[in-house]
């Protein structure tokens, strides 16, 4: 399959839409100069995250396929829509291409699709020896309560208070005076 594939029908869109989790369909003109502007942005995300199955690229004509445009709602060009498992989840009116740069990437970081690295487990900041540092106290019905309650007495006090943070600090409440 293409990277970019051009969209000739509603039944080839269709198919597309249920043969892979995301889509991401750019509904442009040739007439139209934003979306000559972004479409070598469109061809280039479409090179980099495309993944059978998992995230497609598709180009819609509107003047070609007034039907498609029409069903999706699509009245400004370029409009480009993000669609999961054949629904409609992000619409993207104009050439923003921060937008959609952000937009193809969470869905690439979702589906899968994509460079290696956005599979990679990371790695802790600091020394490869220093484990993340644990609560000491277990999380139980019990912690959890004593932090809601020591929450609420901390706000009541420094809302009633004309310094908030010395009041903070002196209260009994307060970790830091534990």
């Amino acid at each position: 399959m293409a990277k970019l594939v051009s969209i000739d029908s509603q039944s080839q869109l269709d198919t597309i839409l249920k043969s892979h989790n995301y889509v991401v369909a750019d509904f442009y003109a040739d007439w139209c100069g934003p979306c000559k502007q972004i479409a070598p942005l469109v061809q280039k995300l479409a090179n980099e995250n495309s993944s059978r199955g998992k995230l497609a690229f598709v180009k819609v004509n509107v003047d070609n396929q007034q039907d498609v445009a029409k069903k999706y709602g699509v009245s400004a060009m370029p409009t480009f829509l993000v669609f999961r498992k054949e629904s409609v989840v992000k619409t993207i009116r104009g050439a923003n291409p921060a937008a959609l740069q952000s937009a193809v990437s969470k869905i690439a970081k979702d589906s899968g699709a994509g460079s290696s690295f956005s599979s990679s487990t990371g790695h802790v900041l600091g020394s490869a020896s220093q484990a993340p540092k644990r609560s000491s106290q277990p999380f139980t019905g019990q912690g959890l309560m004593a932090a809601i309650i020591r929450f609420v007495m901390l706000y009541i006090t420094t809302l009633l208070s004309l310094d908030p943070v010395a009041a903070a600090k002196a209260s009994p409440y307060s970790k830091a005076r534990r």
